[in-house]
């Protein structure tokens, strides 16, 4: 396994200098730091082979995640919409090749969060999700980029809650470069059994996000860790173990996550890089014999 943190855990918004941070997490005992594709999209050429250089520098695997804005929501059953996140899922992946990523992971397949506002027909949304990432694979493929798709709870998106719906979905989608994306903050909403849903998932699962109940960083909630863990080795997973702590509140990710008090104790940065260092450690005493 490898193990890798989100930078949003240090932001406030999700358009960050990820630059910054691939030292860090290499000094923290990191071996992967995901950014942000919202981020990556924006940024030059020269500054896109800037990360990739310096990331090569200090032996960090960098992963990517988004949850796509409704106005390139790849499963509307407007067709100008769809095509519209095409378009711009299509740029992200061309600007990920640049940057010597090769998996992004998030609502690749629908928007985030989810507008409850008005009715929502799964049955028209799922087909059309699914011919996009179909389109998106092909197009990833020539970069050798990975799909990943995660599931989510049913308060922020209603595709794929739960590890049965996300297997059979990428069943149907048949491309070897689309895999699962499990979120153990997720998967304690909506799965009956963590450990199950894990096994249940197997080869598909390619990418593991991983927090407390609380949003706070491993070991500071009550996460059944040692059942991940178990059912991790169960199915041989050797795969990347990410972070995603959320603990402050302000900007565009407290909203967006929704944290709306502070859950790091007031922590300075030097406090919540000593927290998730430990968070670091004690994850691996689960996950790895």
């Amino acid at each position: 396994m490898k193990f890798g943190t989100y930078f949003a855990y240090w932001e406030q918004n999700w358009d960050a200098d990820y630059m910054k941070y691939i030292k860090k997490v290499a000094d923290l005992g990191f071996d992967i730091l995901e950014v942000g594709a919202a981020g990556i999209v924006n940024m030059s050429d020269e500054a896109l082979a800037s990360l990739k250089a310096e990331a090569k520098k200090y032996n960090i695997i960098l992963t990517a995640g988004i949850g796509l804005p409704q106005q390139y929501d790849v499963s509307s059953p407007d067709e100008a919409v769809r095509c519209n996140g095409i378009v711009f899922m299509k740029r992200i992946l061309d600007a990920l090749a640049k940057a010597d990523i090769h998996r992004i992971g998030g609502t690749v397949y629908s928007y985030w969060p989810a507008d409850y506002s008005k009715p929502i027909d799964k049955v028209t949304v799922r087909k059309q999700s699914i011919k996009s990432v179909r389109e998106l694979a092909d197009y990833a493929a020539k970069y050798d980029i990975t799909l990943l798709i995660e599931v989510l709870n049913r308060f922020e998106q209603f595709l794929l809650n739960d590890a049965a719906e996300a297997v059979q979905y990428v069943k149907e989608v048949g491309k070897e470069n689309v895999k699962i994306l499990l979120d153990c903050f997720h998967m304690n909403i909506e799965e009956d059994n963590m450990g199950d849903a894990i096994r249940s998932t197997g080869d598909y699962l390619d990418h593991f996000h991983i927090g407390e109940c609380n949003r706070k960083v491993p070991g500071k909630g009550r996460m059944p860790w040692a059942e991940l863990g178990l059912a991790l080795r169960d199915i041989n997973y050797d795969g990347y173990i990410v972070m995603e702590p959320f603990v402050r509140t302000g900007g565009i990710v407290g909203s967006d996550i929704k944290v709306w008090r502070d859950l790091s104790d007031n922590a300075d940065e030097a406090k919540l890089d000593a927290d998730i260092k430990e968070a670091l450690q004690f994850v691996k005493k689960q996950f790895v014999i």
